[in-house]
């Protein structure tokens, strides 16, 4: 059994069924590069502060860049004896290194140094989702512009409402996973911040400087309380939060693929290359990607709600309850990322059955809202017209036509303001391009929202860039 690194206290050794119930090596381990990274700048922090030796910190960092090259090349043995991953490069430093592995410890707690790692950890993944964003928008906006004249039916409450661009369509996707790209922009604020040096709670007496440990780990600020800084877990409650609304995003998408791929619409056609056939029925091309995408949000769901409960009554300042905080995360994490990842390859791929959609927009009355706007544009109240519409809908549908199937004679029975060019404008090109008010689906506005949205990529790109860079020079 190795030697526990706070046993000095004990009188007996942990009972072998704790020591499993208690370690959180198998999901901990993944912050192994992280953990060294935080270690190798305290090393620098005690040296600069003269609580070690430069020497010392010299063999400590080398050692500990042996261990983070040896855990990358699988040449690591993980134990739950050793409970996480911040024991377990703390005992192999001390077979690395010897007696110096001792002084590591110094003026830290494990509670400050998991508060680095999650913080860490999670600042490069919300990075790298931001990027993934900007990646995946980029694909809608271009689909919006290959589909710049294709028109299908809008909807409401999952009825066939009025005629709107796929274009618009897909731009309002656009709009939902911007707002998701600002609030993880949003959450890093909350995130940057440096937890190291608070120790177990209560800071400590030794003259290091957080400030220069924050520079050294690229963090902006340095957190202003102790028992706050170890007993923090809102960041990553406010990732999964937005994580969570990004999936809502995924899942409306998820949900519209599958009911449009579907027989009874036939709008789109799933590459082959992302369905998945039956083992059973020959014929069947099943649309497992966004199946899956939609499934998967309730995980992401599940793993908020497993954090608020987590986080709802804990007295301050750490509890071992937040040990259970890193799997709900990575987990949440490593779901957007996938899913992401996929429907930016997937969606350029997309066959849009153009035809099938504007056929839809020819029947059930989608155009009867026009017909009231026709009739208010000849002098009628916009009620007297709804009603005059109606009444119009309603002889059309006893007939088995469409509005713009009536004749002239059968519409003027209703009123004598309709007239012959009431059929150009109940077409669906006119329809669309009459939606002119801003944000509306005109053609027009949606070239120019194209536009306006190619400009806010570029400076977002443009953004990312410099602060990655930024990052990387601290």
């Amino acid at each position: 059994m190795a030697k526990k690194l706070w046993d000095g206290r004990f009188s007996e050794s942990t009972d072998k069924l704790v020591e499993a119930f208690t370690s959180s090596i198998d999901v901990d381990k993944r912050l192994y590069a992280y953990d060294v990274e935080g270690s190798i700048a305290h090393c620098r922090v005690l040296a600069r502060a003269a609580v070690i030796s430069q020497r010392e910190a010299k063999v400590l960092v080398r050692g500990l860049e042996k261990i983070k090259k040896d855990i990358k090349q699988g040449h690591f043995e993980f134990s739950d004896s050793l409970e996480d991953i911040h024991m377990h490069i703390e005992t192999r430093l001390a077979q690395v290194v010897g007696k110096t592995a001792e002084k590591l410890h110094t003026a830290r707690s494990r509670n400050d140094q998991v508060a680095l790692d999650i913080r860490m950890f999670l600042r490069d993944e919300t990075r790298n989702i931001i990027r993934r964003l900007i990646e995946l928008r980029q694909v809608i906006l271009e689909l919006a512009k290959r589909n710049i004249d294709t028109i299908l039916p809008g909807y409401t409450h999952m009825q066939r409402a009025q005629p709107v661009l796929l274009s618009h369509h897909f731009m309002a996707y656009f709009e939902m996973l911007s707002r998701d790209a600002q609030r993880f922009k949003d959450s890093l604020k909350r995130i940057d911040v440096m937890p190291l040096g608070s120790a177990a709670l209560a800071g400590t007496p030794y003259p290091i400087d957080r400030n220069y440990s924050a520079k050294l780990l690229g963090f902006s600020k340095v957190s202003e309380n102790s028992i706050d800084a170890v007993s923090d877990r809102d960041f990553v409650i406010e990732f999964l939060s937005a994580a969570s609304l990004c999936m809502v995003h995924l899942s409306r998408l998820s949900e519209e693929l599958i009911l449009w791929s579907s027989s009874e619409f036939g709008f789109i056609e799933l590459p082959d290359a992302f369905a998945t056939g039956s083992s059973i029925m020959p014929q069947k091309k099943n649309p497992d990607v966004p199946e899956l995408v939609r499934g998967k949000s309730g995980k992401v769901f599940g793993n908020l709600m497993a954090l608020l409960t987590l986080m709802k009554s804990l007295p301050l300042a750490y509890n071992r309850d937040m040990q259970e905080d890193k799997q709900p995360l990575f987990e949440a994490a490593d779901i957007l990322n996938s899913c992401l990842q996929i429907y930016t390859k997937m969606l350029p791929r997309l066959i849009i059955k153009k035809h099938a959609m504007y056929q839809a927009t020819l029947s059930g009355y989608l155009n009867a809202t026009d017909l009231a706007d026709y009739l208010v544009s000849r002098g009628m109240s916009f009620r007297q017209a709804h009603s005059c519409a109606g009444r119009i809908v309603e002889y059309a549908n006893s007939k088995g036509k469409e509005i713009h199937e009536l004749s002239l004679k059968e519409l003027q029975v209703h009123t004598t303001l309709i007239q012959d060019d009431i059929y150009t404008a109940l077409t669906p090109e006119e329809v669309v391009n009459r939606r002119t008010s801003a944000g509306g689906t005109a053609r027009k506005n949606v070239i120019s929202a194209m536009a306006k949205a190619r400009k806010k990529l570029s400076r977002e790109r443009t953004a990312f860039l410099r602060a990655k860079e930024a990052v990387s020079m601290r």
